[in-house]
């Protein structure tokens, strides 16, 4: 029986929890949303709401004690102008864990930890962005050549072997159509 004991060790020494806490708290927060362990998960889900508490009153006081945890400073930064005020209105249950199933290898029970107001992003909005970002440059024939020189320029340089690849590829291309003539 585990009466009284306030958190699980996950058979790590003290430096390796905590490094490994901080990491995974840092993930979700970059991400909002990461796949691990249940009891990972679990543990992860104590430290990162605590610090969402901290980071919904934007003080200098509340920036250093999250600060001691979270070493990205990006981070740190996202979640006191970003995160916090998203969850201004919210008085605890910050993240949700959903059951995803069993790993393959270990048969360990693997769930995804995300934040509440965590939104899915759509196929729509990735098709949206992908034409927009060939639309914004219109190429032209000297931005062609200069692409051309400049990935010939980065190309590794050409071993002996491919004189053979060549010839190999040309009797390929020429196998087809001696077939295609013999069954006219």
């Amino acid at each position: 029986m585990n009466h009284k004991n306030g958190f699980n060790p996950l058979s790590r020494t003290t430096a390796h929890r905590r490094a490994m806490s901080r990491n995974m708290v840092t993930s979700l927060l970059r991400f909002e949303r990461i796949t691990t362990t249940s009891s990972k998960a679990k543990e992860v889900r104590k430290a990162a709401e605590r610090l969402i508490t901290r980071a919904k009153e934007d003080t200098v006081h509340n920036r250093r004690i999250v600060a001691k945890f979270i070493q990205d400073e990006k981070i740190l930064n996202k979640l006191f102008t970003e995160v916090g005020p998203r969850m201004k209105e919210r008085n605890g249950g910050y993240t949700r864990i959903l059951k995803l199933g069993f790993r393959q290898g270990d048969a360990a029970d693997v769930v995804i930890l995300e934040l509440v107001d965590y939104k899915l992003p759509s196929d729509t909005e990735e098709v949206a962005e992908k034409p927009a970002k060939k639309a914004s440059k219109p190429k032209t024939a000297k931005t062609e050549k200069s692409e051309k020189t400049e990935k010939s320029e980065n190309a590794p340089a050409k071993k002996a072997s491919t004189r053979k690849t060549s010839t190999k590829a040309k009797s390929a291309e020429a196998a087809p159509a001696e077939s295609a003539e013999a069954t006219k």
